[in-house]
């Protein structure tokens, strides 16, 4: 059964820095799942920005924008596994579904993270996922917006709940929460 670190916060709250921390504390072996798609300039260079953080540090990087069970499942030989993030997986979950004339709701997210976290159950690892906290500003104003501020709210509870640890950052300052 996997050791499960969900950590949460908002923007630039310090969570990958920490998470990977956590990762690394796992032994040598680890894998860091990046589920960012490269959708302009800008977001290439936080990219490679994360990626020079990791360098020669041994992290091998797989980088999987939809299906993380598939990438858990042939990569049983890490030590620790970081996933970052499930805010953007949930973003890219979105994307797809609506390519296809779905629209995602919460019994959908709620299947996809439930079947997440099975896989996790059937591993003997730790895992650290990074979910930004984005329910504690205003309302959004258009609907799509708040349907993904209420998919990933319900991803957030129901890793929560599962998870072994629990932390929420603030100003580059781990919280423990569980």
């Amino acid at each position: 059964m996997a050791e499960i670190i969900l950590i949460s916060g908002g923007c630039r709250s310090g969570k990958s820095k920490y998470a990977e921390k956590l990762t690394q504390q796992s032994g040598s072996k680890i894998l860091y799942i990046a589920t960012a798609p490269v959708f302009d300039l800008e977001m290439q260079k936080r990219i490679e920005q994360h990626q020079q953080a990791r360098a020669g540090k041994g992290w091998d990087t797989i980088e999987e924008e939809l299906d993380l069970n598939t990438v858990f499942i042939n990569n049983i030989n890490y030590n620790g596994v970081l996933v970052d993030c499930l805010t953007l997986w949930i973003n890219n979950l979105m994307y797809h579904y609506e390519k296809q004339g779905i629209t995602i709701n919460e019994a959908i997210i709620t299947d996809k993270v439930n079947e997440f976290l099975t896989t996790l159950n059937k591993l003997n690892l730790r895992v650290v996922l990074v979910i930004n906290e984005v329910g504690m500003g205003i309302i959004p104003e258009n609907p799509l917006a708040r349907l993904f501020r209420d998919l990933s709210g319900r991803c957030s509870q129901l890793i929560a709940q599962a998870a072994d640890q629990v932390y929420f950052m603030s100003c580059g300052i781990p919280l423990k929460l569980k």
